[in-house]
């Protein structure tokens, strides 16, 4: 039966692991693959790990890094970060990287989308959409990091996207990174009638309630988190956590019914 997925998401800079608040303020946490052996003796439903680097500087993937990666990770994984080219998707593929997402390579060159999906199947190929509320009212998508606006209306991105041969849409949001104040649930109820596609929310958990109303109204979708699973207590100390098998089984059963 499919169920909710609960997704820990690591940003990399410089080879680090870092964690921002709005996709500002890069803070180094330490090694990122420690945090890789530590989520898998937690068991964790998946990981995201986005190089915030590498498109802002225009860097393509860091293969060694990426395979270091996948070699330690034993959860399925999806890597986002400087992939232009259908070759270096292929390549990260077959370093053991189950899904790559794609964000301002997507919104450049869109057909890319449909020749990564033809190449590697729908299931692999992730859109990353960067979203901001606007002044006045609705929201609008950003680029490289959150530094571009591309002037673009995310819900109508997200069907051409559908349409392209995407296989999951990640709504990552800017005013939320980091806050651990909750998810923006208006705009996820947005999304969610702007696609069929799986789809997975970034940017606001600040504890695992959040995590459970999410899957409360929406079902089935992936709810990820950067904050919830680095930090600890008020203070955010540096703390590398997840829900152990019973703290999740009982949060999806208290809030997921089918």
């Amino acid at each position: 039966m499919l169920r909710p997925r609960i997704i820990a998401s690591l940003l990399i800079q410089d080879k680090g692991l870092v964690k921002t608040t709005k996709f500002k303020d890069p803070r180094y946490l330490g090694d990122p693959m420690n945090a890789v052996r530590i989520f898998n003796e937690k068991e964790v439903d998946e990981l995201a790990i986005f190089d915030i680097s590498a498109t802002v500087r225009g860097q393509g993937p860091n293969f060694k890094l990426i395979e270091n990666l996948a070699e330690e990770c034993r959860m399925p994984l999806c890597y986002g970060g400087g992939i232009t080219k259908v070759e270096e998707a292929q390549t990260i593929f077959s370093l053991g990287v189950e899904k790559i997402a794609l964000s301002s390579a997507a919104l450049s060159n869109p057909k890319l989308i449909t020749d990564l999906s033809d190449k590697v199947g729908a299931q692999s190929v992730v859109i990353v959409l960067d979203v901001k509320k606007k002044v006045f009212g609705g929201y609008e998508v950003y680029s490289h990091n959150g530094k571009k606006s591309i002037g673009k209306n995310p819900f109508e991105l997200i069907s051409k996207f559908q349409e392209l041969g995407a296989g999951e849409i990640v709504i990552n949001n800017i005013d939320e990174d980091g806050m651990m104040k909750g998810y923006d649930l208006s705009l996820v109820d947005k999304v969610r009638k702007a696609t069929t596609l799986p789809l997975t929310v970034l940017g606001g958990a600040g504890n695992l309630d959040d995590i459970g109303k999410l899957i409360q109204k929406f079902g089935i979708i992936g709810a990820a988190a950067g904050s919830l699973f680095v930090y600890k207590g008020k203070l955010k100390g540096v703390l590398i956590n997840y829900p152990n098998i019973n703290e999740k089984d009982q949060l999806i059963n208290q809030y997921f019914s089918m």
